[in-house]
């Protein structure tokens, strides 16, 4: 794995940083393009963004632990995100979790022998009207129960 972006990466990252009136204010989307090339923001990208952006790795190391869109870690081809917290919760999220976890073979961090699927629990997708929810890398899914996991999860290449 290369430990520089590539040159469309570069590009597009200076496109970016043009929209903005202060580099920093481009981190977040900037965090965003630099997951997408390299699959993941280890501390060597953290170091990379604060470079280009002159600012300090720590501020790009306070965004990446926050976001749950971001990975710190090598993920899988689909990152299932599954809420946790109080209106999930108390729809059943722990079955739902429970459920993954049988389907899948994987406890919630893992990502399966394949490649194919991360699990995470998190604590909000922001979608509480469609409690349980989860987000597949960036769709969201509500109202989940097993019938509907096996209808999404069979419809993934």
């Amino acid at each position: 794995m290369s430990l520089e972006f590539s040159e469309k990466t570069k590009k597009k990252i200076e496109e970016i940083i043009a929209r903005y009136p202060q580099k920093e204010a481009a981190l977040l989307p900037v965090l965003h393009v630099t997951q997408q090339e390299f699959g993941f923001i280890s501390a060597v990208q953290e170091k990379m963004v604060a470079q280009i952006l002159g600012i300090k790795p720590i501020r790009v190391r306070e965004l990446v632990t926050f976001y749950t869109m971001l990975s710190r870690e090598s993920l899988g081809k689909y990152h299932i995100q599954v809420c946790t917290n109080l209106s999930c919760h108390l729809l059943g999220a722990d079955n739902f979790v429970d459920y993954l976890v049988e389907k899948l073979g994987i406890e919630p961090g893992e990502t399966t022998p394949d490649k194919k699927f991360t699990l995470s629990k998190v604590e909000c997708l922001g979608a509480c009207e469609r409690a349980p929810c989860m987000m597949i890398n960036f769709n969201y899914y509500g109202e989940m129960d097993p019938k509907k996991v096996d209808e999404i999860l069979d419809g993934l290449k």
